[in-house]
């Protein structure tokens, strides 16, 4: 008899899916780490088998939550995680989930929402973010301050 089966009864067998993948890493908060940022989330993502538009998508929400930390926080180093997420068939993909926070001393705070002009420049970062992603949100991370994380889509590459 199998191992985990009853007399009479065989065993069940789990549904064989590979794990699910996770990773961070740091930065100092500059503005100059935007691009390395980019860099790393691609190559992470080209590794794990994503396609070049998944990679592009995380590029750019990396990239903009990123500038916004290092804007907005006064944050020394910025913490970016990246990773799957639970929810879908293999068939459909595995959504990815990226996260970005800067570490600062002190309680957090959260900016003001301020009115922004059409003819501004800047301002518009996460409005690409929601217009690319599933979902997003700000979450408060103690001893961190504000976590701001995006939902892409289930990426169509195959592992």
């Amino acid at each position: 008899m199998p191992f985990g089966g009853t007399a009479g009864r065989p065993a069940l067998r789990a549904r064989s899916r590979p794990p699910l993948r996770r990773t961070d890493f740091a930065l100092p908060a500059r503005a100059e780490s935007v691009a390395k940022a980019r860099r790393l989330v691609r190559g992470l993502l080209a590794g794990w088998g994503a396609d070049e538009e998944t990679c592009d998508t995380a590029a750019l929400v990396v990239s903009e939550l990123f500038t916004n930390t290092v804007v907005h926080t006064g944050s020394g180093s910025v913490v970016c995680e990246l990773r799957e997420e639970t929810g879908s068939t293999a068939r459909e993909g595995t959504p990815l989930r990226l996260e970005v926070c800067g570490r600062r001393p002190g309680p957090p705070t959260c900016p003001a929402p301020r009115t922004r002009l059409p003819q501004e420049e800047h301002g518009r970062g996460l409005l690409l973010v929601e217009a690319v992603s599933e979902a997003w949100g700000i979450r408060d991370v103690r001893g961190c301050g504000w976590s701001v994380w995006a939902r892409l889509p289930a990426a169509a590459a195959e592992r």
